[in-house]
């Protein structure tokens, strides 16, 4: 059963103003290279976390690979659970993405060696999770639920997991409202499991699965890469159409479209809306360049996403303090 209102704001009360990021270690180019047991690297992703503390952030949310688990359940498992240690001994909660519609690369998930990332070319090697052929094709739900029913059931209760975000943009890379009975399909496996944390889609465009997400989620969580006027009018919209649940923003942050930490983030704290901008570390995933849907508007001299460079330098140390600014509570 959905959480009251009582028992999310109860919930979120209890949490420390969210501010986090989206996370994919440098060295991975998408959720597959991040989980599979030749490609996990722990000690990236260690030292990655260890500068997000000193920055200031408190949470990551961050891509699970169905196909990764599909092949090795046992070792995923793992491999998630020494992620959730090395988070949490950086004081770093985790909000753990289980599937996804997304695809830059315009390919479907695949095991082994990835492709290289493409030159010039933001995100060249996204794939979505678990594939668009297994979200039709309601043969392959039975070891999808066992995915989520696993995922879940291990880690139910744990104090590391901040809350479930069960699908990323359902119905992004053309699919439509054919990834709605998924959809639908996940929270009922979810609920059944009753974890202790949160559930929630995010609203990411007006569509039907937005309305289906919002219906369902436990908590609101959305997308917006717009400008502050934007961002302002998505929030006032969703505190009408869902009074009382607690809002995350789970995906910000696009310095060229006007997504900014000097504008957005105190913007953020003062509404008391969780925030978790998109990207870290400057790596595979290529994201300080633009979506190319956008790459003809310019500014390319500037970074798209992406705090740090592969060495830990800030690529703007202003960022930096507004983040810990923000965190000590001070918006302005």
């Amino acid at each position: 059963m959905r959480w009251t209102l009582e028992q999310a704001q109860a919930w979120y009360n209890n949490q420390p103003w969210i501010c986090g990021c989206n996370y994919v270690p440098s060295s991975a180019i998408n959720s597959t290279e991040m989980w599979q047991s030749e490609d996990f690297d722990l000690e990236t992703i260690g030292r990655e976390l260890a500068w997000a503390s000193e920055t200031g952030l408190n949470s990551c949310r961050v891509f699970v690979q169905y196909l990764v688990w599909e092949a090795d359940p046992e070792g995923l498992l793992t491999r998630f659970d020494q992620f959730l240690n090395t988070a949490e001994s950086y004081g770093i909660s985790v909000l753990p993405v289980l599937f996804d519609d997304c695809a830059f690369s315009g390919k479907q998930p695949y095991l082994g060696v990835q492709d290289h990332p493409a030159p010039g070319v933001h995100n060249s090697g996204w794939t979505p999770s678990p594939g668009y052929l297994r979200v039709e094709d309601r043969s392959h739900w039975p070891r999808l639920k066992e995915y989520v029913s696993t995922m879940l059931s291990r880690f139910r209760g744990d104090r590391r997991v901040l809350a479930w975000d069960l699908y990323n943009e359902p119905g992004n890379g053309h699919m439509g409202n054919k990834s709605l009975p998924l959809l639908c399909e996940v929270f009922e496996w979810a609920r059944e499991v009753a974890p202790s944390q949160p559930l929630t889609v995010g609203t990411w465009k007006p569509s039907l699965q937005d309305v289906t997400s919002l219906s369902l989620s436990d908590v609101v969580t959305f997308h917006c890469y717009g400008d502050l006027p934007e961002l302002q009018t998505i929030v006032a919209s969703l505190k009408t159409s869902c009074p009382g649940r607690p809002l995350i923003c789970t995906e910000w942050m696009a310095r060229t479209l006007d997504s900014r930490f000097e504008t957005h983030l105190p913007f953020f704290l003062r509404n008391r809306v969780g925030s978790y901008f998109w990207g870290l570390v400057a790596g595979r995933t290529q994201t300080t360049l633009p979506w190319p849907s956008v790459a003809d508007k310019g500014k390319h001299d500037l970074w798209f996403h992406d705090l740090f460079l592969p060495d830990g330098t800030p690529y703007i140390e202003q960022e930096l303090e507004i983040i810990r600014r923000c965190g000590r509570g001070c918006s302005s």
